[in-house]
């Protein structure tokens, strides 16, 4: 099975300049089957209610898994997920089930982003589009690639999965993992380059 590897490729405190640079590059390939989806970290009550009111198409869940494992049952629905307008604004049960998590997947490109960015403010926060597909190179030994084809931009974070915060947003490119033979990193710098960018770290994932 293939699976995909991410370099970033660009890095700034600005999140609007952090996404048209992640637009470039997800305009470097095909975007005939592309799909947009956002993920949010909310730490607070207050910044829960704010998302919840600003997205009211957003599902909110909990990935805490020693809570699923204290209770199976899932009185709450947060463990698969629970949609915005059915999430309770009582602050009592908010605080208790905090960090929550805000999502919306699979949505046409073009149709979240610039919300978003608006509004992940000091949380960690990811969009990504995904079922791109990387143009051939011939010239460069580099081939067409769809499965693994995808454009990352993380907010306030440096690692996907929101692990190691910082105050700054990174652009990934993702490109499918090969042999450990260095095509992978030749595959990225070229996308990178497609916008005028350059690897500018080690890879994620």
């Amino acid at each position: 099975m293939s699976s995909p590897i991410a370099y970033p490729v660009f890095c700034t405190t600005d999140p609007v300049l952090a996404l048209r640079v992640a637009r470039q590059l997800v305009a470097v390939g095909d975007p005939q089957y592309a799909e947009v989806s956002v993920d949010v970290e909310l730490r607070t009550v207050s910044e829960v209610l704010r998302i919840r009111e600003a997205l009211p198409d957003a599902w909110f869940r909990k990935e805490d898994v020693q809570d699923w494992e204290r209770d199976p049952s899932d009185p709450t629905g947060l463990h698969v997920g629970v949609h915005a307008p059915e999430l309770s604004s009582d602050p009592h049960f908010l605080s208790s089930h905090l960090p929550l998590w805000a999502s919306m997947q699979y949505r046409p490109v073009g149709s979240i982003e610039e919300r978003f960015t608006a509004l992940v403010g000091p949380n960690a926060g990811e969009i990504w589009w995904s079922s791109l597909s990387w143009p051939d190179v011939p010239d460069r030994d580099i081939y067409g690639e769809a499965n693994n084809a995808r454009v990352s931009l993380l907010f306030n974070c440096r690692t996907q999965g929101v692990s190691e915060r910082a105050d700054d947003h990174t652009v990934l490119v993702h490109v499918l993992r090969r042999n450990l033979d260095g095509s992978e990193e030749r595959h990225a710098s070229w996308l990178a380059e497609q916008i005028g960018q350059s690897v500018i770290g080690p890879p994620l994932g």
